[in-house]
């Protein structure tokens, strides 16, 4: 099941930040990630979220995912994200094809669609 890394960052440092833009991509792809989303303009509908810089990330899998975000390669990339930027950081697991989400749209409940 894919898993997704979103990220809302806002940059204090743009200077600094730079190194980070310029080398993580490389470290995203090595883990197998792909961008979905990278700072695209963001067009808010409801309800103030603080968003400015969101960062989507898909990976095969959670496990995919956390050992991207958990990497000895990219532990000095997290850390000069994290000096240079405030950022909330999550996974998000998707749904398979083979899902159906529960009562109210409940991804928790989710039933395979074989036992419907």
């Amino acid at each position: 099941m894919k898993c997704y890394l979103l990220g809302n960052i806002v940059v204090a440092d743009r200077e600094r930040f730079a190194e980070y833009l310029e080398k993580v991509p490389a470290v995203i792809a090595r883990h197998g990630g792909r961008y979905v989303v990278r700072g695209g303009t963001v067009h808010p509908l409801e309800g103030n979220l603080g968003v400015q810089r969101i960062i989507l990330l898909e990976f095969d899998s959670r496990k995919a995912a956390e050992r991207f975000y958990n990497s000895k390669d990219y532990a000095p990339l997290k850390q000069l994200r994290m000096e240079t930027a405030e950022s909330q950081v999550m996974f998000v697991d998707a749904l398979g094809p083979d899902y159906v989400p529960g009562p109210d749209g409940d991804i928790n409940r989710a039933v395979h669609k074989s036992r419907l």
